[in-house]
């Protein structure tokens, strides 16, 4: 088990009446459904070549582009409001953005470790898999249990996921405490010796990420790193040396302080 320095370790009325306010975390649907038609003809209006072109630019090979940018299928998104039933068909489209903007408008306490499982099986490129684990399944209820899962995983995208999850939930996770993050860090330490270009990269990721949690997290991050660094294997050493000069650098360490 890694451990931290010190042990182991996301007009007002005129009336006296108490007005509780509801936590609202996304935009409710919209009076008038939206179906998987109107959104196809919105893509179909929104796409441009350049935007398609632009997808090669990024690494990023989608199936059957639109070529509609991620700021703009955001603020669409905002405009539909959430729909779990609509973001499972978008889902099912198989196209790029529709499956982005599913991650967006889906609504998170309603997502299962099937849906998660399912959806991670159909990740075919970094973007989709980041998408996901940033914007939806690192608010899900049982967000955690899919790192394990996913980092034993085989195929390229899906074993990314697993560490574009620890990377996420290190910054949107504030309630986590710091002994599901040492154990994230046994993952990594794992991950590190897959040299596949897009896992290699979400592992060294992760590691940063954790690392910038706070000090004790810090302190255990580098030392991950520096046993890395030290791999005759080039994977890990690559992870390690970039994590660990981020890690230590004069501004981690003022923000940590």
């Amino acid at each position: 088990m890694i451990e931290a320095a010190g042990g182991r370790v996301g007009r007002k009325k005129a009336t006296k009446k108490k007005v509780t306010r509801k936590k609202v975390t996304r935009k409710t649907a919209t009076p008038k459904a939206v179906t998987p038609a109107d959104v196809t003809r919105w893509l179909e209006r929104a796409g441009s070549k350049k935007g398609i072109a632009d997808l090669d630019r990024y690494g990023i090979t989608a199936h059957r582009p639109f070529g509609v940018g991620v700021g703009e299928l955001r603020k669409y998104a905002k405009e539909i409001g959430t729909s779990h039933s609509l973001a499972q068909e978008l889902w099912a489209l198989g196209r790029y953005e529709a499956r982005l903007l599913a991650c967006f408008v889906d609504e998170p306490e309603r997502v299962t470790n099937r849906q998660m499982n399912a959806w991670a099986d159909d990740f075919d490129n970094w973007a989709i898999v980041d998408t996901a684990c940033f914007s939806l399944f690192d608010q899900t209820p049982t967000r955690w249990s899919r790192v394990g899962v996913w980092a034993k995983a085989r195929p390229e995208f899906k074993k990314r996921a697993a560490f574009a999850l620890i990377w996420s939930l290190s910054v949107h996770d504030k309630e986590a405490d710091d002994a599901a993050f040492l154990d994230a860090l046994e993952w990594i330490a794992r991950g590190a010796a897959d040299d596949r270009h897009w896992v290699k990269k979400a592992v060294n990721m992760a590691l940063r990420a954790v690392g910038k949690r706070n000090r004790a997290l810090n302190r255990a991050a580098i030392d991950l790193a520096a046993e890395l660094a030290a791999s005759d294997e080039a994977a890990p050493r690559w992870i390690g040396s970039h994590a660990r000069r981020e890690l230590e650098s004069a501004a981690v360490q003022k923000k940590l302080r």
